[in-house]
Protein backbone atom coordinates (compact mmCIF):
# COMPACT_ATOMS: atom_id res chain seq x y z
CA UNK A 1 0.00 0.00 0.00
CA UNK A 2 1.38 3.40 -0.95
CA UNK A 3 0.74 6.31 1.36
CA UNK A 4 -0.47 9.25 -0.70
CA UNK A 5 -0.80 11.72 2.16
CA UNK A 6 2.93 12.39 2.48
CA UNK A 7 4.96 14.16 -0.13
CA UNK A 8 8.73 14.17 -0.44
CA UNK A 9 8.85 17.84 0.59
CA UNK A 10 6.99 16.99 3.79
CA UNK A 11 9.50 14.26 4.61
CA UNK A 12 12.37 16.66 3.89
CA UNK A 13 10.90 19.26 6.21
CA UNK A 14 10.42 16.66 8.94
CA UNK A 15 14.04 15.51 8.62
CA UNK A 16 15.21 19.11 8.64
CA UNK A 17 13.24 19.77 11.82
CA UNK A 18 14.67 16.67 13.50
CA UNK A 19 18.23 17.80 12.72
CA UNK A 20 17.43 21.34 13.88
CA UNK A 21 15.94 19.96 17.10
CA UNK A 22 18.96 17.66 17.66
CA UNK A 23 21.49 20.49 17.18
CA UNK A 24 19.56 22.86 19.43
CA UNK A 25 19.19 20.22 22.14
CA UNK A 26 22.89 19.42 21.97
CA UNK A 27 23.91 23.09 22.22
CA UNK A 28 21.51 23.81 25.08
CA UNK A 29 22.75 20.73 26.96
CA UNK A 30 26.39 21.73 26.47
CA UNK A 31 25.58 25.26 27.58
CA UNK A 32 23.78 24.00 30.67
CA UNK A 33 26.72 21.79 31.58
CA UNK A 34 29.13 24.72 31.30
CA UNK A 35 26.85 26.85 33.47
CA UNK A 36 26.75 24.00 36.00
CA UNK A 37 30.56 23.84 35.81
CA UNK A 38 30.69 27.56 36.60
CA UNK A 39 28.53 26.96 39.67
CA UNK A 40 30.75 24.11 40.83
CA UNK A 41 33.79 26.33 40.26
CA UNK A 42 32.31 28.99 42.53
CA UNK A 43 32.05 26.46 45.34
CA UNK A 44 35.35 24.63 44.79
CA UNK A 45 37.85 27.43 44.13
CA UNK A 46 39.75 28.65 47.19
CA UNK A 47 39.87 32.43 46.64
CA UNK A 48 37.98 35.23 44.95
CA UNK A 49 40.36 35.62 42.02
CA UNK A 50 40.11 31.99 40.95
CA UNK A 51 36.34 32.06 41.42
CA UNK A 52 35.98 35.11 39.20
CA UNK A 53 38.20 33.55 36.54
CA UNK A 54 36.45 30.19 36.45
CA UNK A 55 32.92 31.52 36.64
CA UNK A 56 33.47 34.12 33.91
CA UNK A 57 34.96 31.70 31.40
CA UNK A 58 32.53 28.84 31.99
CA UNK A 59 29.43 31.00 32.26
CA UNK A 60 30.28 32.96 29.11
CA UNK A 61 30.73 29.77 27.10
CA UNK A 62 27.61 28.25 28.67
CA UNK A 63 25.35 31.20 27.96
CA UNK A 64 26.76 31.49 24.44
CA UNK A 65 26.07 27.83 23.67
CA UNK A 66 22.59 28.07 25.18
CA UNK A 67 21.77 31.13 23.09
CA UNK A 68 23.01 29.39 19.94
CA UNK A 69 20.83 26.41 20.81
CA UNK A 70 17.79 28.64 21.22
CA UNK A 71 18.57 30.35 17.91
CA UNK A 72 18.83 26.97 16.16
CA UNK A 73 15.57 25.83 17.72
CA UNK A 74 13.57 28.78 16.45
CA UNK A 75 15.49 28.91 13.17
CA UNK A 76 14.46 32.49 12.43
CA UNK A 77 17.00 34.92 11.02
CA UNK A 78 15.96 37.63 13.49
CA UNK A 79 16.52 35.23 16.38
CA UNK A 80 20.01 34.43 15.08
CA UNK A 81 20.80 38.15 14.88
CA UNK A 82 19.55 38.79 18.41
CA UNK A 83 21.37 35.79 19.86
CA UNK A 84 24.54 36.75 17.98
CA UNK A 85 24.32 40.30 19.31
CA UNK A 86 23.91 39.09 22.87
CA UNK A 87 26.84 36.68 22.47
CA UNK A 88 29.09 39.43 21.07
CA UNK A 89 28.05 41.77 23.88
CA UNK A 90 28.75 39.07 26.46
CA UNK A 91 32.15 38.23 24.95
CA UNK A 92 33.12 41.91 25.03
CA UNK A 93 31.86 42.79 28.50
CA UNK A 94 32.36 39.67 30.66
CA UNK A 95 36.19 39.69 30.60
CA UNK A 96 36.28 43.43 31.29
CA UNK A 97 33.86 43.06 34.20
CA UNK A 98 35.84 40.13 35.64
CA UNK A 99 39.06 42.12 35.34
CA UNK A 100 37.54 45.14 37.09
CA UNK A 101 36.14 42.98 39.90
CA UNK A 102 39.50 41.26 40.41
CA UNK A 103 41.42 44.52 40.27
CA UNK A 104 39.10 46.20 42.79
CA UNK A 105 39.37 43.20 45.12
CA UNK A 106 43.17 43.23 44.86
CA UNK A 107 43.35 46.95 45.59
CA UNK A 108 40.98 46.47 48.50
CA UNK A 109 43.34 43.90 50.02
CA UNK A 110 41.47 40.65 49.48
CA UNK A 111 43.98 37.91 50.37
CA UNK A 112 45.35 35.58 47.73
CA UNK A 113 45.25 31.81 48.10
CA UNK A 114 48.14 30.61 50.28
CA UNK A 115 49.49 28.39 47.49
CA UNK A 116 49.75 31.28 45.03
CA UNK A 117 53.38 31.36 43.86
CA UNK A 118 53.56 34.64 41.98
CA UNK A 119 52.01 38.02 42.65
CA UNK A 120 52.90 40.05 39.58
CA UNK A 121 51.24 43.20 40.89
CA UNK A 122 53.63 43.64 43.80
Amino acid sequence: MICTGLSSSHLYQTGEFIMQFFISTLLITIGSLFILLAGVGLVRMPDLFLRVSVSTKAATLGVGATLLGVAFYFGDFATFIRAGGIIVFLLLTAPVAAHRIGRAAYQDGVPLWEKTKFDDLR
